[in-house]
């Protein structure tokens, strides 16, 4: 159950990259969609200058707002997280975002030995915190040039998605590009292939470390819509939960944990059913 679980949220998560990067030209010609689309956020990680991208993304959108010279508050894009935070919480981490499924594939890569989470995590999963403080809300809004422009500086120096999906793309298929490659670039692509074969090794490196997104749905994981919640009559803290949980929360104590992506491996796992979701609850109750 499990299993077949995994592989159904591995194929909406394509599934849902395919809707949302559907300009197949652009992938062909290395030319950005301009549509009226871009002015609308996704909700996961998924890059503006993404050749197929048909929306934009809500970390570079909330960017682009704080590093104006206007420094104009957006009441969209803080509604857009606020709202599909209060919705969802990571359930956008674990079943929408395109680079979370990068790195579930990536983990099924065979390796001589994998590990839940990388040296220091206990520390390290509070990096998210700072990258998202630092490098999307302080950096983009004080560091400002002559004109009173900031950069994008979670986007431009950090984000390993955007090189993927956007940066690799786009020099790969643009001769001017390719001849302006320098240091930013490669520094962009050695992020991209060690957060991969970080991938390899532990479950969703960037996810757990540095994704600033997650951050901010993680603070709604506790009262999203969709949300988790432990029987305590059922419940026998057989650490089963934990066993299989790939972010290592201990379910039973905290499930609704910010480092939950809401894959569900913990609820099919429970020998007592003692885990249930909202929805669950709500589609129990139609059926009475």
């Amino acid at each position: 159950m499990a299993k077949k679980r995994g592989i159904l949220r591995h194929w909406f998560q394509a599934a849902f990259f395919a809707l949302t990067n559907g300009y197949v030209v652009g992938f062909l010609t290395g030319k950005i969609y301009q549509g009226n689309t871009k002015a609308l956020c996704v909700p996961g990680l998924n890059c503006y200058s993404c050749p197929g991208a048909l929306g934009s993304c809500p970390i570079g959108a909330l960017q682009s707002i704080l590093d104006s010279r206007t420094f104009t508050v957006s009441a969209y894009v803080f509604g857009f997280l606020m709202g599909f935070g209060a919705l969802f919480g990571r359930f956008v981490c674990g079943w929408l975002c395109p680079f979370g499924l990068v790195q579930d594939l990536l983990y099924k890569i065979p390796f001589v030995k994998k590990v839940k989470n990388l040296p220091g995590h206990k520390y390290l999963r509070y990096f998210r915190y700072v990258v998202l403080v630092l490098f999307v809300l302080l950096l983009p809004a004080v560091i400002v040039d002559i004109t009173g422009m900031g950069k994008p500086w979670f986007c431009e120096y950090i984000c390993p998605s955007g090189t993927l999906f956007a940066g690799i793309p786009l020099v790969a298929t643009n001769p001017d590009l390719q001849g302006a490659v320098g240091g930013l670039f490669i520094w962009k692509v050695s992020l991209l292939v060690l957060t991969g074969l970080l991938s390899v090794i532990s479950y969703r490196p960037f996810c757990k470390y540095v994704c600033p997104l997650g951050a901010i749905y993680g603070w709604f994981n506790p009262v999203a819509l969709y949300r988790y919640t432990v029987d305590p009559d059922k419940c026998t803290e057989c650490s089963a939960c934990k066993k299989v949980c790939k972010m290592d929360i201990d379910v039973w104590k905290h499930p609704n944990s910010p480092d939950c992506i809401r894959c569900g491996d913990c609820k099919n796992t429970c020998p007592e059913n003692a885990i249930s979701s909202t929805l669950d609850k709500m589609l129990h109750k139609n059926k009475k």
